[in-house]
């Protein structure tokens, strides 16, 4: 701890950096004497037909992706009406056609499932041999 001091006070605290007494007390005042005049005009540059319709077509742009949105929301989104019998008349038909049921949903339907469904609603063996 004894040596740090003493290293401390062998170098100093300055950084060998100075400026003259009063240096900056006037030096905004000098430094703007010292520059050249210059004339300055702001200069106003003619807006195109796109800088001009570049707010509208933005937001356009945003509006249709909010519709989007929502589409796509509202197509994911659940619904009973798609798949009714009584809104959808291709399904219906389809159901009411024997040819179509026979080749397409019966072969879905194996006995396991039937025996299973009959189990589940508390149909037994007993009440099917009678």
């Amino acid at each position: 701890m004894k040596s740090e001091k003493d290293i401390l006070s062998e170098i100093g605290h300055k950084s060998g950096m100075t400026v003259p007494d009063g240096y900056f007390d006037n030096f905004i005042s000098e430094m703007a004497q010292r520059l050249p005049e210059r004339d300055i005009t702001p200069k106003i540059m003619p807006r195109t037909r796109w800088q001009k319709i570049r707010p509208y077509v933005y937001l356009a742009a945003m509006f249709l992706g909010i519709w989007c949105m929502m589409k796509m929301f509202s197509l994911m989104s659940p619904s009973d009406t798609g798949l009714s019998i009584d809104t959808n008349s291709i399904l219906a038909n389809a159901l009411d056609n024997e040819v179509f049921m026979n080749d397409y949903y019966m072969e879905e339907i194996n006995d396991y499932d039937v025996l299973e469904d009959m189990y589940s609603e508390g149909i037994s063996t007993e009440e099917l041999t009678r």
